[in-house]
């Protein structure tokens, strides 16, 4: 009887692949497939970015990459008055900085808060709309609207342009103490009218994207004798009569 003789199979070369050989494998096939890594992604955002910033560049005539917003940070002037700090004016100081001297910024101050509006020589600057502003705390002035008499920051007695006239034939049929609740109540509102007005100001200059705040007014002093309301502040007082029409 022949023997038989064993067939010996050949060792294969490919040994069992790893998990993780077979997760780039299968990684390596996707991009493969794919033809996008995350570098094309990154291209692809970063030209986006540039152009969009090109774009705003243009349309807002070099105001602003941001399409309008400008963080505090990117403004030069902002950033060194940061840097060194808030300033501490007298009147005396703030009066320097009127526009009259070129080499000088342009402050106003209001509520005793001194804001930069050098960005709007226009308006702000010799000659403009709003110069009479410069230089000094005319906070009583933004209130009233009366520019040229009440540059101060004495808001004393301005609360009376938001006190109702009463009809006199309705005071008269009310008693003293009546009267006295009246216009302790009427008081009261009126002041937190001013106080809304003077911030609603205030605001205005400290989130303007061109004017920014530089520091506060020191040494500001009180008259002695309390400013008399102007005439156009006198002819804003509402009637309770006409108050009572629109409730």
């Amino acid at each position: 009887m022949s023997s038989l003789r064993q067939r010996q199979v050949p060792a294969s070369n490919n040994e069992p692949s790893t998990p993780k050989q077979n997760a780039q494998k299968t990684k390596s096939r996707h991009e493969k497939k794919t033809g996008l890594s995350v570098l094309d992604i990154i291209r692809v955002v970063v030209t986006l970015i540039v152009a969009s910033c090109g774009l705003s560049y243009y349309m807002t005539s070099t105001e602003s990459v941001l399409w309008g917003y400008r963080p505090w940070f990117t403004r030069w002037p902002v950033l060194v008055r940061y840097l060194q700090g808030p300033l501490s004016l007298t009147p005396e100081q703030l009066a320097l900085y009127n526009g009259s001297d070129s080499a000088l910024p342009i402050y106003l101050a209001i509520n005793g808060s001194v804001f930069d509006v050098s960005a709007n020589p226009l308006v702000y600057g010799p000659g403009g709309h709003y110069n009479f502003f410069t230089g000094k705390d005319a906070t009583r002035a933004f209130v009233t609207g009366c520019f040229q008499e009440d540059q101060t920051h004495d808001l004393r007695g301005v609360e009376e342009m938001f006190m109702p006239l009463d009809e006199e034939a309705e005071l008269k049929t009310l008693s003293s103490g009546e009267k006295k609740i009246r216009r302790e109540q009427d008081r009261r509102l009126a002041r937190t009218s001013v106080q809304k007005q003077v911030q609603h100001w205030e605001n205005f200059f400290r989130n303007h994207q061109k004017y920014f705040e530089v520091g506060k007014v020191v040494g500001l002093e009180v008259p002695e004798e309390q400013r008399e309301l102007c005439q156009a502040a006198k002819q804003q007082r509402p009637k309770r009569s006409n108050m009572k029409k629109g409730n």
